[in-house]
């Protein structure tokens, strides 16, 4: 399970950060899926050959922010993602904040919108 969480020890971003986006995007690609179990704290921790309190934080983050659950004694699961009945508004607003996000970033690393463009067009492939 550790290996779809891939975690670039030459990205200068935070090891959390890593991991989170890691894991987020493995449910965002379908990799994972609702009801699917993580692995243990401790066992991604000594896969990953990381902290295991940095994984404990990145589990209670995505808790808080709805992605997982943990139930006590049996482990953390993906969640069931948001049904499709949120307003087409709000889906919308969230959706352009994002790409505010992802655009400011890539700009920040020197990337042109074109070649983002290119680049996930490419991807999607």
């Amino acid at each position: 399970m550790a290996n779809l969480f891939q975690i670039d020890p030459s990205d200068p971003t935070p090891i959390y950060a890593k991991l989170e986006r890691a894991i987020r995007l493995a449910i965002a690609s379908g990799r994972l899926n609702a009801g699917d179990q993580l692995p243990t704290v401790r066992q991604l921790a000594v896969d990953l050959r990381i902290n295991a309190n940095t994984v404990a934080k990145v589990y209670a983050e995505l808790e808080r922010a709805g992605i997982v659950a943990t139930r006590r004694g049996v482990g953390t699961f993906v969640v069931a993602r948001r049904s499709q009945a949120a307003s087409t508004r709000d889906r919308e607003r969230e959706l352009r904040m994002l790409e505010d996000r992802f655009l400011a970033d890539a700009a920040a690393l020197g990337y042109s919108v074109e070649e983002v463009l290119h680049h996930l067009i490419k991807r999607r492939g």
